[in-house]
Parts: C-alpha cells; sequence; structure tokens
C-alpha cells in the first residue's frame, strides 16, 4: 500500500512539473538585446571561418541568450542583431553578464566593419582584417 501512495505522489509531482514547464515556454517571449564590448581576434584569412566574441549584460535572471543573426548588408559590412528568451514570473533582479561566440563564416579579403546593433539605432562597431 506504501507503494501505490509513493507511486501517486510522485506521478501528481511529475505531472505538476511538467505543467509548470509547459505553461513557462508559452510565456516566453523574444526580446532583442544589446551588446557592451566585442573582441575581435586576428589571424584570420579568406579560408577561416570568422568569428567574433560579443559580450553584454541581462536587465536580469529571466533572460537567456536565444541566437544572433548575421546580416551582411555589404561586401566589407556585417551587422549582428541579438535576441533573447525572456521568461514571464519571477526572476533575480540583478544583471546577468553573457558572452557568445557569433560566426559571420568566411569573408573576403580586406578590412571588414562588424556593427553590433543595441536595437534602439545604436551599434558598437569594430574593425576586422582579413589576410590572404
Amino acid at each position: 500500500m506504501k507503494f501505490f501512495n509513493l507511486l501517486a505522489k510522485s506521478t501528481v509531482v511529475a505531472l505538476s512539473l511538467v505543467a509548470f514547464s509547459n505553461a513557462n515556454a508559452a510565456t516566453e517571449r523574444e526580446m532583442q538585446i544589446g551588446f557592451s564590448d566585442a573582441y575581435i581576434p586576428s589571424g584570420f584569412d579568406s579560408n577561416s571561418d570568422t568569428f567574433v566574441v560579443a559580450s553584454g549584460l541581462f536587465p536580469n535572471g529571466c533572460y537567456r541568450w536565444k541566437e544572433a543573426k548575421v546580416n551582411h548588408t555589404g561586401v566589407t559590412t556585417h551587422e549582428i542583431n541579438a535576441s533573447a528568451a525572456v521568461s514571464q514570473g519571477m526572476c533575480i533582479m540583478v544583471l546577468v553578464p553573457f558572452t557568445k561566440e557569433i560566426h559571420l563564416g568566411k569573408l573576403e579579403k580586406g578590412t571588414h566593419q562588424v556593427r553590433l546593433m543595441n536595437g534602439d539605432g545604436t551599434y558598437i562597431e569594430k574593425t576586422l582584417t582579413i589576410e590572404e
């Protein structure tokens, strides 16, 4: 009898957790986020898969990294827009730092401008040099 009682309680707890996680996923929304800085490694050539290491701060613990979209607006100009998934509910109210490696792909030889867009029309611009 104790076994069936324990099994019933375990089932209720498991179903509650599933319901909570489904409700939490339904109340999630996507927000554009900004950057505070970026590191551009050196030594890339035209055969390298280039990347930048971008960092910033989430305003609270409800934010988590979702994705970065790279828009190659020209041959040597590249814009990066990032978004976060924001869950609704109780959040820890502290600034949460993030650092992400964002791949740009193979780029042509020359000097490239990388713009990390902040969502309000401002951006951080860094220079990336591609050697032969």
